[in-house]
């Protein structure tokens, strides 16, 4: 267990982090977002926004939700099971001259998941695993019409893409907690100068170390790095740290095709990892078919939240008419 002290962006100091060492946050790949700063659309009819997506809950139609980003099969970049899902072709940019070697993600898949993101810290904002700026826009942007926020937290905030996010919808502070010290550090050199005041804290997600002082938490692909009976707890920590009337969101996508490359390449990703941590220790866990949306849902429900979808439309349209991509926005109930 560690004790750390962050110091925000003006000086003013953090939350104390109460744990980190091995305990998984269960963050996820991020990456920061383009810019910071940019101002929040309104929306024309005064802030209210379109037609509320409803949700189906079926199989053919149920988010998946993962480790890591994720874009829907046919875009540019993609989202993943929690949201955006890396597009098979843009593996290969890992090895880049700017990115990590093959012996590297060796050694971080044989680690713990914090020791393992750690590591891969330095050059992760050159992998394909970091957020798509298209996803952060997109959530940006529903969020906007929806805002402003006084105080946000990213959960699981990796490099600091949420940060960003928030940092254009909030008007008083953002807060970033990870448990990997790397990805922070990262966070905290990469962080905008100008915006809400701005603070890292290192915590485990299942420990969050906050009062109610949110009302506003966000989560870029971080839900792959927790295990099914884990999510009761994860949501009951989400819901202590918001204001009644919080609103907890981040995006999913829908899941691929059974017959299509995606669905298979991910299917075996998270065969491969499941035969590892049954051999291997520690785990490292990090799977992409995680949960089901009836299954988010639910628990999001039982932990004292309302649940609403919202279509982020960048990402189009199935051929049955669904989109390919929604943000889930679960509201703390009194």
């Amino acid at each position: 267990m560690c004790e750390e002290k962050e110091t925000s962006r003006d000086g003013e100091a953090c939350v104390h982090a109460r744990g980190g060492g091995g305990h998984r946050s269960g963050h996820g790949a991020k990456r920061r977002s383009r810019g910071g700063g940019r101002s929040c659309r309104a929306d024309p009819d005064g802030g209210r926004l379109g037609a509320l997506e409803k949700n189906r809950t079926d199989a053919r139609d149920g988010a998946y939700t993962g480790a890591h980003h994720t874009v829907p099969p046919g875009r540019a970049s993609t989202l993943h099971p929690n949201g955006p899902r890396p597009q098979v072709s843009k593996l290969t940019q890992v090895f880049t001259p700017e990115g990590p070697t093959l012996r590297e993600l060796a050694v971080q898949a044989l680690s713990s998941v914090e020791r393992g993101y750690d590591l891969l810290a330095p050059k992760f904002d050159h992998t394909p695993f970091r957020t798509p700026d298209a996803v952060l826009d997109a959530v940006a942007s529903v969020l906007g019409r929806m805002g402003p926020f006084q105080d946000g937290l990213d959960l699981c905030c990796g490099t600091g893409a949420g940060a960003e996010v928030l940092a254009r919808v909030c008007r008083e502070s953002v807060t970033g907690v990870d448990f990997s010290a790397g990805m922070l550090s990262v966070a905290r050199d990469r962080a905008p100068a100008a915006g809400p005041r701005l603070g890292w804290v290192r915590g485990d997600a299942r420990e969050l170390p906050f009062a109610a002082a949110f009302d506003l938490v966000v989560s870029f692909g971080a839900l792959g790095h927790f295990l099914p009976g884990e999510l009761p707890g994860l949501f009951g920590q989400v819901h202590s740290v918001l204001r009644p009337g919080g609103l907890f969101a981040f995006p999913v996508s829908a899941p691929p095709r059974p017959r299509s490359t995606a669905f298979w390449t991910l299917l075996a990703f998270d065969a491969v990892m499941r035969v590892r941590n049954a051999v291997w220790r520690p785990p490292f866990v990090m799977y992409y078919r995680a949960f089901r949306f009836g299954d988010l849902r639910r628990e999001l429900e039982r932990a004292g939240f309302r649940v609403e979808l919202y279509p982020l439309e960048e990402f189009g349209r199935r051929t049955d008419g669904s989109p390919r991509a929604r943000m889930i926005a679960a509201r703390r109930l009194p």
